[in-house]
């Protein structure tokens, strides 16, 4: 349990500073250089990343996220701050935002809770990823991890676990969905953000499970502590008992793929295969983004939409994430109230 001399950091992906080319390039550099993200030795990475993708990338990234930009800048910012202004009112404790890459630095939002309460005793690091995988939660994690050795705060740091099964997690999903379930469709893709396959198999501490064992997902294993796939397949399955969806009108997808071997099958594939399989009303959810942003608001939105609507489809529509959602930000007050000392990093 939380006291009174608690801190909370909600932590995201990141943002560029602008649409500008230099600093979406500026950007992609951060991100793409991470190892966790491109997992190849330095030289090869950066010869891949700064030589081949980003020259290319970022004007093509610049142009979407001039796409979504709003006035007050960058939704997955301003989305994050709409989040810690909520979680503050009901939470009564001091609550900042931490980005991955870009503005924002874990060490800044330590700064700032240590202003507010100079007797802070312990922050709670939410990473704002409800899904496990090396390339979102753990170098979030990590790096947040890595400030707090760095500049030997006087405080203990907790780093909460994915949320993906929580009870009121899942609730707070059905809740976005319902309205829409009102309405006519034929089917529902669960759209969850890729990663590599090998992700999984680094991942997995017993190194004999991921892709290894026959329908891996669903045999009981320590490996789902840390699979991905797995973790989306359990999200799925439970928003689908809880909104009593046929499985007729579901299936799952992976999205924002780079390059061979990532998680099939594509969202991008199976927007452009699916009305020619009858469907032609269909609503697309995001789960693995808490926060709408560039993948939702443009990938899915807008490009996803464009594929349906191309390859035949009639009716399409994005269910918006969870956003500030009150049932999602009651959620994350439990979420830190439910934080206990096996999660203390120090």
């Amino acid at each position: 349990m939380v006291n009174s001399n608690s801190g909370i950091i909600l932590m995201n992906l990141g943002s560029p500073d602008s649409t500008k080319t230099k600093d979406v390039r500026k950007y992609l550099n951060e991100f793409l250089m991470d190892e966790r993200v491109i997992d190849m030795p330095f030289l090869s990475r950066f010869l891949l990343v700064r030589g081949i993708i980003n020259p290319f990338r970022a004007p093509k990234s610049a142009h979407a996220y001039s796409e979504i930009w709003t006035d007050e800048g960058s939704p997955l910012i301003v989305i994050s701050e709409k989040q810690k202004e909520e979680l503050e009112k009901i939470i009564n404790l001091p609550v900042e935002i931490a980005m991955r890459y870009g503005a924002y630095k874990p060490d800044e939002a330590f700064d700032k809770l240590l202003k507010r309460n100079p007797a802070l005793e312990e922050v709670i690091l939410v990473p704002m990823y409800p899904h496990y995988a090396m390339s979102s939660f753990e170098t979030a994690a990590e790096h947040a991890i890595e400030y707090y050795k760095k500049k030997k705060y006087p405080f203990k740091l907790k780093i909460v676990k994915p949320f993906f099964d929580r009870e009121d997690y899942i609730n707070a999903l059905a809740e976005t969905v319902r309205p829409y379930l009102n309405e006519s469709y034929d089917h529902i893709l669960f759209s969850y953000h890729g990663v590599p396959a090998r992700h999984l198999m680094k991942s997995d501490p017993t190194k004999s499970h991921c892709m290894k064992v026959d329908n891996c997902c669903k045999v009981a294993s320590p490996a789902h502590a840390y699979c991905y796939r797995h973790q989306c397949i359990v999200t799925t399955d439970l928003l689908q008992k809880t909104l009593d969806i046929p499985d007729s009108k579901l299936s799952i997808s992976f999205q924002s793929r780079l390059g061979k071997g990532w998680l099939e099958p594509f969202t991008d594939v199976r927007l452009a295969e699916l009305p020619k399989e009858g469907v032609k009303n269909i609503l697309v959810i995001c789960p693995a983004f808490v926060a709408d942003c560039l993948e939702t608001l443009e990938e899915i939105a807008m490009r996803g939409k464009e594929t349906f609507l191309e390859a035949g489809g009639e009716n399409y529509k994005m269910i918006p994430c969870l956003n500030s959602h009150p049932d999602f930000i009651k959620t994350l007050k439990n979420i830190v109230n439910d934080s206990d000392e096996e999660d203390v990093i120090h």
